[in-house]
């Protein structure tokens, strides 16, 4: 009896490992959001202060680029909130797994509602990360066209 409760166990740290490592994964890009938001904030502060001494025409542009990087700064807000939703599911999961064989629970729908909740949570979590990748280049754009007088449409 004692073997058969080792490979159980065994088997249970095996299945273990997989949301283990989602959760690292998941760690990286959550520390690459949070950098991102922390130089939103940062450059949402110097374009504050630039607007006290610009012209009006300085000051339209600096409202733009505040405006776009705002909003970047909410879409990366919701995506580490949903990141992190993304990893507190894994890391119920592995709870779930140990409770179901340290204590014979029956949380089998509950691990797969789980695993369905972090996965929709983590997948909307990189589409907002993407569409903030998308903003921070029409921001670019802009501030490009700025200096250059204008792209409009074509490539770099």
């Amino acid at each position: 009896m004692h073997l058969i409760g080792i490979d159980e166990l065994t088997r249970v740290l095996q299945l273990s490992i997989s949301p283990v490592a989602l959760i690292s994964g998941v760690g990286l890009l959550l520390l690459s959001m949070t950098n991102r938001l922390a130089r939103t904030i940062d450059t949402i502060r110097e374009l504050s202060n630039e607007m006290d001494t610009a012209t009006p025409l300085q000051a339209e542009n600096i409202t733009l680029q505040i405006r776009i990087i705002y909003k970047r700064s909410r879409l990366l807000q919701a995506s580490i909130t949903l990141a992190s939703v993304s990893v507190l599911c894994t890391g119920m999961i592995v709870f779930c797994l140990f409770a179901i064989y340290a204590l014979h629970a029956r949380l089998y729908v509950l691990v797969l509602w789980l695993w369905g909740v972090g996965l929709s949570a983590l997948v909307a979590s990189l589409a907002l990360f993407v569409h903030d990748v998308t903003l921070s280049l029409a921001a670019l754009k802009h501030e490009v066209g700025n200096v250059v007088g204008g792209l409009h449409g074509r490539p770099f």
